[in-house]
């Protein structure tokens, strides 16, 4: 056992000696390790926060205690059973903190929870068990009283995206601009612009709220029992304010395409229908609840909103020189953007099935 991964692990308030320490999963943000304790005491799950993405430990982890918190009293007046095993459990460090910085890195320690199970990649079985999960999760902290912060400012601000489109152009440092599948691309995008800005536009004029939403909805980030039941939602590092669109539309954007995300064959890239109804029923089942009538009349919107979005990004770093997305060839940011521009414009077409199942669901 590495010493200086247990002098890291001795700054936490755990119960139990140590008896082991082994690296856990494959976390593209953050690196996790497994704590194991002997007898009965609890093992733990130690991680390195990655600090480029996130780095505002101090908010971070008071968003994260408090949504933990927050879900674990509305478990508690419910009555519900073995609710350790049903939210996540932070443990504090020596010095009251939920995390400890060594100097170099940012630490923090949650309980493992026991005999469980997670899942991955896309069916209608998983996209509706997705779209309950976290609209239910949505639910509860549809009532937090705490004011949390971004975790990354303008995450899914479509404006604020734009700009960077813009910027990109203005500079063309990688001198792409004047390409004409480029300027055929960017009117494409300019043409939609304001169309796509109205999220940001019906906030402004009080029409719609934020509210708390997990931002990285998929499978991955749900755990399981050993019978396939629920327990709770994971990876809470995303959790902030942000519109119910978040949670709703990114998922689709991954989920219903007909192919990845990278594909540059265009004629592969649909809308998979059936995922959006498997998703939106069980979305609707937790959701309907608490959802605005303009939420709900957005969420087509929201459908089309992530791939917009996805183009815009993927589109700016292309202009830029490929320095956010990692790239495998000169062209792959750019085949990205034609990708989601395709997808884009499926659910576009898609609009009115759309519409009519929502309103079928409600009624």
């Amino acid at each position: 056992m590495d010493q200086k991964m247990k002098e890291i692990v001795a700054h936490f308030c755990i119960r139990g000696n140590v008896t082991d320490i082994k690296p856990l999963g494959n976390g593209l943000i953050n690196t996790t390790y497994q704590v194991l304790t002997e007898g009965d005491t609890p093992d733990y799950v130690l991680q390195n926060v990655n600090v480029a993405i996130f780095p505002d430990m101090d908010l971070l982890m008071n968003n994260i205690v408090e949504v933990t918190t927050h879900i674990r009293k509305k478990l508690e007046a419910a009555g519900t059973d073995d609710i350790d095993r049903k939210v996540l459990t932070f443990v504090q460090a020596n010095d009251g903190k939920y995390y400890h910085f060594d100097g170099e890195k940012y630490w923090r320690m949650m309980v493992l929870i026991p005999d469980t199970i997670s899942k991955t990649g896309v069916s209608l079985e998983s996209a509706y068990v997705v779209g309950e999960t976290f609209a239910q999760f949505q639910a509860m902290l549809a009532d937090i009283p705490a004011q949390l912060g971004e975790t990354i400012k303008d995450f899914h601000n479509i404006e604020w995206r734009l700009q960077q489109l813009a910027d990109a152009v203005r500079d063309n440092k990688a001198g792409r601009v004047n390409d004409p599948i480029v300027q055929e691309i960017l009117g494409e995008v300019n043409r939609r612009a304001e169309e796509y800005s109205k999220s940001e536009r019906l906030y402004r004029e009080g029409k719609l709220p934020k509210r708390i939403c997990h931002c990285d909805t998929k499978v991955d980030n749900i755990l399981f029992d050993k019978n396939d039941n629920v327990l709770c939602v994971i990876d809470l590092d995303t959790v902030m304010p942000s519109f119910v669109f978040s949670d709703f539309g990114d998922f689709l954007r991954s989920a219903a395409n007909t192919t990845r995300e990278d594909d540059p064959v265009t004629d592969n890239v649909g809308f998979n229908f059936d995922v959006f109804k498997a998703f939106t029923k069980g979305y609707l089942k937790g959701a309907r609840c608490f959802l605005t009538p303009v939420e709900i009349e957005n969420l087509p919107y929201a459908t089309a909103l992530f791939p917009y979005m996805q183009t815009v990004r993927f589109f700016a770093d292309y202009l830029n020189g490929d320095t956010y997305f990692k790239v495998q060839y000169p062209e792959h940011n750019l085949d990205r953007t034609k990708n989601q521009l395709r997808l884009l414009q499926c659910v576009e077409a898609a609009f009115p099935k759309m519409e009519a199942f929502i309103k079928e669901q409600l009624a």
